[in-house]
């Protein structure tokens, strides 16, 4: 017996995560996507997982591409994370423009600046699930900034990370 995709997509609105922007660039255009569907594979070689939807307008590009970051993304990037999910109806390289302070790292994927980590990843498989394809990536580059916060997504909200850990040391 198979779950409803409505009553599984209502259960997963309660697990919180950290909100990501998977970023590529394939021929000369760049493409990414909001995501929060991110794990961490193994330390040793670093690696991680990332899962997007196979409609997703960068689904094929990560894939030609061989490679992309996961951009963790910090609360003044909600602007952001709401265009690369499609909430103004930007689509492609478009998406980055007049948004976002945006370098690269070893890969050529766009990293954007002030992220609490980016993850520059090279592709080392990926496995077809579902709606989905689950990429896994092998962590090439990264970069930190000690003093970014996460956005974190839970019940259908932006959740400003260092607020709920205020929040815990007040209780």
């Amino acid at each position: 017996m198979s779950v409803d995709a409505t009553a599984f997509k209502k259960g997963m609105r309660h697990l919180a995560a950290s909100v990501t922007l998977i970023t590529t660039r394939h021929r000369e255009q760049r493409g990414g996507l909001t995501a929060t569907a991110v794990c961490s594979v193994s330390a040793e070689p670093p690696q991680l997982l990332i899962c997007v939807n196979k409609t997703a307008s960068a689904h094929d590009p990560i894939g030609e591409a061989g490679f992309f970051c996961v951009n963790v993304l910090a609360p003044q990037h909600r602007k952001i994370a709401e265009r690369f999910a499609g909430m103004d109806g930007v689509e492609g390289d478009d998406r980055f423009r007049d948004l976002g302070d945006w370098a690269s790292m070893s890969t050529g994927a766009p990293v954007l600046k002030g992220c609490p980590v980016s993850f520059d990843c090279r592709l080392v498989t990926k496995v077809a699930a579902g709606t989905h394809t689950i990429y896994l990536g092998e962590i090439v580059d990264i970069a930190l900034d000690p003093a970014a916060h996460a956005l974190l997504y839970c019940d259908g909200a932006f959740v400003h990370g260092e607020l709920l850990k205020k929040a815990l040391q007040a209780a």
